[in-house]
């Protein structure tokens, strides 16, 4: 099987939507990964084969930006927790209920599609990495 039809198919297993409802059901983490593994091992071992030293290294610059993305989040997380502690304690004073609905669903969009791109891009870079060595082959 060839790295692009790999790629694709690990992508069409791998649905954000679907993810995100199995943690909004409460599933691990830990326990979604070991799951997608399972049901894909042939397919990622398949994949481990036909990446380059090269390819590894986009992999290791792709967890790196991960890695970043995730610690941002939780900064911004962290930065509306003592925000919210803040709005609480002048809200209690006032006694006015704020609505963060809005929002929420702004943030939640922005982080959606930005984490999208760079799995993109990721998955983009790698095919054209794999694309050119066979080229040149």
């Amino acid at each position: 099987m060839s790295l692009n039809k790999i790629l694709n198919s690990l992508e069409k297993s791998w649905q954000r939507d679907d993810i995100l409802l199995k943690i909004k059901n409460g599933l691990g983490t830990d326990t979604i990964v070991n799951e997608f593994f399972a049901k894909n091992e042939i397919q990622i071992k398949e994949l481990n084969t036909l990446l380059s030293p090269e390819d590894i290294d986009l992999l290791n610059q792709v967890e790196q930006i991960t890695t970043c993305e995730s610690k941002l989040i939780n900064k911004i997380k962290d930065l509306n927790y003592l925000e919210n502690n803040e709005n609480h304690q002048i809200i209690n004073q006032k006694k006015i209920l704020p609505s963060n609905r809005v929002t929420s669903k702004r943030i939640s969009s922005f982080m959606i599609n930005w984490s999208n791109k760079v799995v993109v891009i990721a998955l983009l870079t790698i095919s054209v990495i794999a694309l050119s060595k066979q080229a040149w082959a």
